[in-house]
Order: structure tokens, then C-alpha cells, then sequence
């Protein structure tokens, strides 16, 4: 599984990279394997307001429909438009390509994120109870 040591994780499996005041956010390695092929994307809307943990969008993949949290608080700037076409994007590299941009509005949620370590403990957790 892979976990990039310089991205912010959640607990619900999104992933986060901020850049110039910018959060980019996707679902992790960890998510696209477990919801096998993604056939759907449905983006979240462009000037949307999210809060830290509420359902932004969805991802559909033929065994379940998910929906993808967001992990910090802001406004939607962008989305990435090629997963309308290309879904399974989210599974050929699920790091580079991400889902939506959001314009912090607290970038100290950033802070409460895990790192690679302590997300890489909660995936080996959330298997155990699984098996």
C-alpha cells in the first residue's frame, strides 16, 4: 500500500496536500483498493463552501457507492473535470489525481490531519477488523 510521507491523512481515507494556501484532496491508495474499479465520480460543486468532515462528493466503483468527506474546511475552487470522462483515474494513481482544491478557511485543521505513520497504523487496524 502506499502512503506518501508528505501528505495529511484522514481516518475516512482522503488525502491532503496543501500547496500555496491550497488544499489538494483525493481518496488514498488504501480507499481505491478496497472499492475495486471506480466506474463513477460525482464532483463536488465549484464555489461550494465544505466543512472539516462532511460528505463533499461521491465515488461509485462496482461493488459500493462511498461517500468521500471532506478534511478541512473551506471553499471548492476546482475540481478535477478529466474523472467525469475517466473515473478510474482514482485507481491507476490515486495521488496524482486528485478530486478537488479547496481554499482553506483554517489552515490550522491542517495540524489535526495524521501523517503517513499514524495513517499507516489506522489502516493496519481497520484490516484487523476486518479479517
Amino acid at each position: 500500500m502506499n502512503i506518501p510521507e508528505d501528505l495529511r491523512y484522514t481516518k475516512t481515507h482522503e488525502w491532503v496536500r496543501v500547496e500555496d494556501g491550497k488544499a489538494y484532496v483525493g481518496i488514498t491508495d488504501f480507499a481505491q483498493e478496497h472499492l475495486g474499479d471506480i466506474v463513477y465520480v460525482e464532483l463536488p460543486e465549484v464555489g461550494s463552501e465544505v466543512e472539516a468532515g462532511d460528505a463533499f462528493c461521491s465515488v461509485e466503483s462496482v461493488k459500493a457507492a462511498s461517500d468521500v468527506y471532506s478534511p478541512l474546511s473551506g471553499k471548492v475552487i476546482e475540481v478535477n473535470e478529466s474523472l467525469e470522462d475517466e473515473p478510474e483515474l482514482l485507481n491507476e494513481d490515486p495521488y496524482e489525481n486528485w478530486i478537488a482544491v479547496i481554499e482553506m478557511s483554517d489552515p490550522g485543521e491542517v495540524d489535526a490531519l495524521l501523517d503517513a505513520e499514524s495513517y499507516a497504523k489506522h489502516c493496519e487496524e481497520e484490516e484487523e477488523e476486518m479479517a
